[in-house]
């Protein structure tokens, strides 16, 4: 929880947090609208950008250079983005990535 002054300001804080864990269910509950969403939406599921990968070359989708797909491609579409991605579920794969990170 984070700190406040009165018990307004925390029922404000609340609410927004409401709101936030509202609008991120709302995305995660969307359908994918294009194979790189696909994507997103997998390494979400799985948190892991090697299962992530397995996923996408069990689909015989190669990437951008022609070779298989590799971990690295899903890093860097989570890094990178792109234009069929939504940014909410772009910000949501990033916040996986970082609660890797910190879990370390």
């Amino acid at each position: 929880m984070k700190p406040y002054i009165n018990t307004a300001e925390l029922i404000a804080s609340l609410e927004s947090e409401i709101k936030s864990l509202s609008d991120t269910i709302a995305t995660l509950q969307l359908e994918p609208q294009s194979f790189n969403e696909q994507v997103i939406f997998k390494y979400i599921d799985t948190a892991s950008t090697g299962k992530t990968k397995d996923f996408v070359r069990s689909l015989g989708v190669k990437s951008e250079r022609g070779s298989l797909f590799s971990s690295g491609d899903v890093s860097k579409l989570i890094k990178s983005g792109a234009d069929d991605i939504s940014p909410a579920l772009l910000e949501i794969a990033r916040d996986v990535v970082r609660m890797k990170k910190n879990k370390r």
